[in-house]
């Protein structure tokens, strides 16, 4: 699976995922790209998964048609100590989600 780390996430929070194609949006080259043009990008590329920490995307414009998908984690801050309790639940959501699904991990 090919997963896109959001901007608002740590570099190195990419080896959290070894068994995973990750990648930031810096390594992408999709930098400070908006989430409207920073989706059908990723898209296009060939990514599966956006993670990312931002509140607002799921209120942004997310067609179900779309083949990336979105996992929202709802951790309290971005920095890496805080995103790491919820790496077995990213885990689990990479193995179930769908196409164009927007999984929210609270």
């Amino acid at each position: 699976m090919k997963i896109l780390l959001d901007e608002c996430l740590p570099l190195d929070f990419r080896h959290c995922f070894p068994n995973h194609d990750a990648h930031t949006v810096q390594w992408a080259g999709f930098k400070s790209r908006k989430n409207g043009e920073l989706l059908p990008a990723a898209e296009a590329a060939g990514y599966d998964v956006l993670l990312t920490v931002d509140q607002g995307l799921p209120h942004q414009r997310h067609s179900a048609n779309r083949k990336l998908s979105i996992i929202l984690v709802g951790s309290r801050t971005n920095q890496i100590e805080d995103l790491l309790p919820f790496v077995d639940a990213i885990m689990n959501a990479l193995y179930t989600i769908a196409p164009g699904q927007i999984v929210s991990i609270p």
